[in-house]
């Protein structure tokens, strides 16, 4: 992150330390805010986390010990915030800054500062945030984890609206990690701490729907041996997250759509509402415009849970992600599969980077398992290396199609003559009786490269 994009508070009880320290970051930063009782961080913070704050250790106290700074420093760290803290005190003291730091503190500064240095100190410390943010991994193989611009953007928004209670909309073909994303923007969040209930509604029956949303009552229906607390209930003051939000539904979406105006549940078989504190995360790799087609999804609901999207884009278009991702899970199979130093030859990565992945991070991570499983020698060969035939271009492509949508199937007829004449694009068009023009037009409309 940038010092021009970021938001920064001030906490200090001397309104000469605030001045001169807003005088010096204002004309840098996106946003500078200055406290003076640290008693209102509490309420500030609810509103809106911060980038970055300077925080003074002493507040009207002749007993210089620092208690109070870090007091503060934990309150601010218990309420889920991700802030850089810069822990400021005009008494050095080893001990405090090593207590300081243990405690959640990002540095530790004297006063008087020089102000190039504490300009500089701010600079650092931002940007190491943002390589924190790309370096983090979740343990079962992280989509999130790359270093490509697509997936800077995509870590740099959730950044953003993460802090927020905003309803997202995670988009995204199968296998680019929504999930992973859903789990990095409840971790960054104020409810960071509060649970994280994940849903796949898609493959819920029109019967399980409303129980496992919304709950049931002992004896509300034939089953209902005891009382089931729904998954609205059970994410009171965290995030809810419901997977496949495209595949429910018109008498399902119209079901949630209550819920989510009314901000209540009522479980099946009661008669008294619960309100329920969520903040609601909801993933489809469905295409946003195939959702706007109200045959199929409300628009009102979609304006409903779609605050702010986020497109996961596809490993094909994460430009040099794909070493590093393979890199991380030959690491960490090789450990899974007592294969500890096991290396990646130059002629596998090679044959990776030249397949276009349609099964995404997902196919990348089991087709390098299988490969570590397989692997006899130091490194993992090219022969090693075999992509699932359920992922291939092919897949998309069925002598009986799924769809009888016009577009799905002209759509379908391109990837055949394309992957028919081994991807001659004069070829391809000759045979689907288009001009190259006209079918360079078509491959723009359904993005196919």
């Amino acid at each position: 992150m940038l010092l021009k994009d970021a938001s920064i508070l001030i906490v200090d009880d001397d309104p000469d330390v605030l001045t001169a320290a807003r005088l010096l970051l204002k004309s840098q930063a996106k946003e500078v805010m200055t406290e003076k009782n640290p008693e209102n961080l509490r309420s500030l913070f609810l509103k809106k986390d911060f980038d970055l704050v300077l925080m003074d250790m002493n507040f009207n106290s002749t007993i210089n010990t620092g208690n109070e700074g870090l007091y503060w420093l934990r309150k601010i760290r218990e309420l889920g915030s991700k802030a850089s803290i810069i822990m400021i005190t005009a008494y050095g003291d080893i001990d405090l800054a090593v207590r300081s730091l243990k405690e959640g503190a990002s540095d530790f500064m004297l006063k008087p500062w020089q102000n190039d240095q504490l300009i500089q100190n701010v600079k650092d410390l931002l940007k190491k945030r943002t390589v924190k943010s790309v370096q983090q991994v979740n343990t079962s193989g992280s989509g999130l984890l790359g270093q490509s611009e697509a997936i800077l953007d995509v870590l740099k928004k959730i950044e953003k609206i993460a802090p927020t209670d905003a309803n997202i909309l995670i988009l995204g073909e199968n296998g680019t990690g929504k999930d992973l994303a859903a789990h990095a923007i409840h971790q960054q969040s104020l409810r960071a701490g509060r649970p994280f209930i994940k849903t796949d509604v898609g493959s819920l029956t029109e019967s399980l729907f409303e129980s496992e949303l919304f709950g049931h009552t002992k004896g509300a229906f034939t089953d209902a041996r005891e009382e089931r607390t729904g998954r609205f209930e059970a994410a009171n003051g965290g995030t809810l997250f419901l997977d496949e939000i495209g595949n429910i539904t018109l008498h399902q979406q119209a079901r949630l759509l209550t819920v989510l105006q009314n901000r209540q549940v009522t479980k099946l078989g009661a008669h008294q509402p619960v309100p329920v504190d969520i903040r609601l995360i909801c993933a489809t790799n469905v295409p946003l415009e195939e959702l706007a087609d109200e045959k199929r999804f409300r628009k009102d609901l979609i304006y409903r849970i779609n605050t702010v999207e986020i497109m996961l884009p596809p490993l094909r278009k994460r430009t040099g992600d794909i070493e590093l991702l393979a890199r991380h899970f030959v690491k960490q199979y090789g450990e899974k599969y007592f294969k500890p130093g096991l290396g990646l030859d130059k002629k596998s990565i090679e044959k990776l980077n030249q397949y276009h992945f349609p099964g995404n991070v997902r196919e990348l991570q089991y087709a390098i398992e299988r490969a570590v499983i397989m692997s006899d020698g130091e490194s993992i060969q090219p022969a090693d290396i075999v992509f699932s035939p359920i992922e291939t271009r092919g897949a998309e492509i069925t002598k009986t199609p799924d769809s009888i949508n016009l577009n799905t199937l002209e759509k379908n007829a391109i990837l055949l003559a394309i992957e028919k004449n081994k991807g001659n694009i004069t070829k391809a068009a000759k045979e689907l009786g288009l001009t190259r023009t006209a079918l360079y037009r078509r491959l723009n409309k359904y993005d196919i490269e």
